[in-house]
């Protein structure tokens, strides 16, 4: 199979109809057709139905479809770390963090490793995929929150949840509560996170996409949020932090591709270590 192929396959396999795809990847829609059909007789398989009513993966769609995604992302990594290597030696690290994550742990892993390393604020989830696909070399992740398969992983630090109130609401003067007693709140329900795919599970609660939003959310009112205790940092006066007692405690982790041979990468791994 070639990369054009599978890029072709991936393209109608996201939008489901050949037109979308066709002017997404800036081509016409004849030699589209054909090229998934000349993909299908090399398998010997059906990867896509077509019908009346428009496009569906087949169980073996699904599968080159994943298989595919993930052949492209190794595809766009090696020619990313490649470029990058040519300019700097492949001494300079990407590290992707998401914004808002442990400033302070971040400080002491930079200071750690001698060797410059550029920090790339991402957004929630998005880690893995600037592993997988090259834009980053390590990240800070979360377990059990993040998708680490196929990653090595190095952990950095474990802590309990607080949940984020208003800081005039009622429940903020407690020394503690449960995820019950959070769940339960009239008028204040718990921010929605993305899933990895991008999703939001149902529920009453906003769903959030940066802290800024949720910042603004909880101070006025209209959601409570739970985090790592760390997260006190960026908090407003508007907000409180009160811990909780039975949520399952976060563990930071360092994580990079299994597959790595980069001496940088295993520097700023060896450094890591070193701060446990």
């Amino acid at each position: 199979m070639e990369t054009r192929e599978l890029r072709y396959f991936v393209a109608v396999a996201e939008d489901l109809h050949f037109g979308r795809a066709a002017d997404r990847l800036g081509m016409a829609q004849p030699p589209l057709s054909r090229a998934i059909q000349q993909l299908e007789r090399r398998l010997g398989v059906t990867l896509l139905e077509r019908n009346r009513r428009g496009v569906a993966l087949t169980g073996a769609g699904r599968v080159l479809l994943d298989e595919a995604r993930t052949l492209l992302d190794a595809a766009a990594a090696a020619a990313r770390r490649t470029q990058r290597a040519a300019t700097d030696g492949g001494n300079r690290l990407v590290l992707a963090t998401k914004a808002g994550a442990n400033h302070e742990l971040l400080r002491t892993l930079l200071d750690a490793y001698a060797a410059e390393v550029e920090v790339l604020l991402c957004g929630m989830g998005d880690q893995a995929r600037m592993l997988r696909d090259g834009r980053a070399d390590v990240a800070l992740m979360q377990r059990p929150f993040d998708e680490l398969t196929g990653f090595d992983t190095e952990e950095l630090l474990t802590e309990q949840q607080v949940a984020i109130l208003p800081a005039e609401h009622p429940l903020a003067t407690r020394t503690a509560l449960t995820m019950a007693e959070i769940g339960a709140v009239a008028g204040l329900p718990v921010a929605r996170w993305p899933r990895p795919d991008g999703t939001y599970e149902p529920g009453p609660g906003p769903e959030i996409h940066d802290l800024s939003q949720l910042a603004q959310l909880i101070a006025l009112g209209q959601t409570t949020a739970v985090l790592c205790a760390s997260s006190r940092w960026w908090l407003w006066s508007a907000h409180t932090a009160v811990p909780l007692t039975d949520a399952p405690h976060v563990t930071t982790v360092l994580a990079w591709p299994a597959h790595s041979r980069s001496r940088a990468v295993a520097g700023l791994v060896g450094a890591a270590t070193g701060l446990r």
